[in-house]
């Protein structure tokens, strides 16, 4: 069967999409496929890397001040962090990273001199350096940007427990802001060298997040769903540590969606107490920062993409977004992201927990009014698919750009209202998406040896902290 949905880009790549859903797909009782179909496991021939390349337009520029107006108007002097949403003194670390990527590419663009750069990111790296650790074993997962006091959600005095999600986008900036800056290396290397990875990284290589209980003890979870658990193991392989559980697919199902088979996590949420959420910025994120390459690949072309995973699954989910539009008219570009009102944060599938195109806050209620174009994702699908829909995506969030706060969130698909939203994350993302474009895969070929390679026979032995014992990179 062939899939007509009409127009010039309806041809052969439908034809393998057919062709993969029907050698691919599988019964949740099934045994899964070890690889991703033949049919789909295509490589892009064409210009530096795949998708956009080349200098910043006239209008990238305006794009890319506006996204750093963000960062200069929510900076904090005394702690050199940034607001995760504007005016509201707070972040965490997922959001820390995404801030650190906002302060190299505006530094790359030259929008702050070399000065003002590296006093920043000394300082940001110095805050890491002394912020108070959860049960003195890593990171908690908020801090108030102004005291660096450890915070709940609502901001106030408390430890909450600990993200391996988060911490893996962190441990990503912080290997690509020690290679391209080897000044910043060692007190990038000393942020990591406080935390105790006995709890984080199990034998197995998986992922475990920190969370308290009712009777004041603390509790280890397993963290992270297809997508998200694989991108923020890739951080930690950066650093030597073994994540095989965490950086397989298994266990994982198969669902067509739009004739587009998407893979997803396979692990029930009401049994494990996760949503298995199928969105884009995992996907484009490692794009964009690893341009889909495996963390040991050095090759320097980067029209290879050697983690042909990665890519073939990230290129499904582009699609199947395409497909919504084409079929129904309704422009979709899906992430998760921040809304102007109750419940604040939502997660904008494509599909989760059994429910196609699913708009969900993370207790699983369901949000559908609150879906919509998110500007993050819109460009980080045009940077990653040059195509004439993404192209279409990229001029639809331009209206969201204001020079003087930032660009927002995104747009509404129920009436096209602008979500009254600005967070350092988008403001982040869309930095670095601008970033790939001119340069290409953000993570450095070279890797300069730094104190972290001490750390099999050195200062810190790692018996303690459990700590990798050799480096990645020999």
């Amino acid at each position: 069967m062939i899939l007509a949905l009409g127009g010039p880009e309806s041809s052969e790549e439908d034809l393998l999409l057919t062709l993969a859903l029907g050698l691919s797909a599988f019964a949740l009782d099934a045994s899964p496929p070890t690889s991703v179909p033949v049919a789909w496991q295509d490589q892009p021939d064409h210009g530096r890397h795949p998708g956009q390349n080349g200098e910043l337009t006239q209008e990238q520029d305006a794009l890319a001040r506006a996204a750093w107006k963000y960062f200069e108007n929510n900076y904090h002097v005394e702690t050199c962090l940034y607001n995760s949403v504007d005016a509201y003194p707070s972040t965490t670390m997922w959001d820390t990273a995404s801030a650190m990527a906002a302060l190299v590419a505006a530094y790359e663009f030259n929008l702050v001199f070399s000065q003002d750069f590296d006093q920043r990111m000394s300082c940001l790296l110095d805050s890491l350096n002394r912020m108070p650790l959860y049960n003195d074993e890593a990171p908690n997962k908020a801090y108030h940007t102004q005291s660096l006091e450890m915070v709940n959600y609502d901001n106030t005095p408390g430890q909450i427990g600990f993200s391996a999600i988060d911490l893996g986008r962190l441990m990503t900036w912080l290997s690509i802001v020690k290679n391209r800056y080897p000044v910043h290396a060692e007190k990038a290397d000393k942020a990591v060298l406080r935390w105790s990875f006995c709890n984080i990284v199990d034998r197995a290589g998986t992922l475990y997040g920190a969370a308290n209980l009712a009777d004041g003890g603390v509790t280890y979870l397993q963290e992270g769903r297809l997508g998200y658990e694989e991108y923020a193991a890739a951080g930690f392989q950066l650093w030597g540590f073994d994540t095989s559980a965490a950086s397989e697919m298994e266990p994982y199902a198969e669902i067509g969606i739009h004739g587009v088979p998407i893979a997803y996590d396979a692990r029930d949420a009401e049994r494990f107490g996760a949503h298995n959420y199928v969105v884009t910025e995992a996907f484009l994120l490692g794009g964009i920062e690893f341009n889909w390459d495996r963390v040991r690949d050095t090759n320097p072309n980067d029209t290879y993409l050697s983690d042909r995973v990665a890519y073939t699954l990230a290129k499904r989910v582009y699609k199947a977004q395409e497909r919504r539009y084409k079929s129904t008219g309704i422009l979709t570009a899906r992430t998760e992201h921040q809304v102007d009102g109750a419940p604040y944060f939502v997660y904008d599938t494509v599909f989760s927990d059994g429910e196609k195109w699913a708009t969900i806050s993370d207790d699983g209620k369901p949000w559908p009014d609150l879906a919509a174009v998110s500007t993050k994702a819109a460009l980080g699908l045009w940077v990653l698919f040059d195509t004439k829909y993404t192209e279409q995506l990229a001029q639809a969030v331009m209206p969201l750009v204001d020079p003087e706060k930032g660009i927002y969130e995104g747009s509404y698909e129920k009436d096209g209202r602008r979500i009254e939203a600005l967070t350092a994350n988008t403001n982040g993302i869309v930095l670095e998406t601008l970033l790939y474009k001119m340069q290409g895969k953000l993570l450095p070929e070279s890797r300069a040896a730094t104190l972290w390679e001490q750390v099999p026979n050195g200062e810190y032995s790692g018996n303690d902290q459990c700590l990798p014992r050799r480096p990645i990179f020999p």
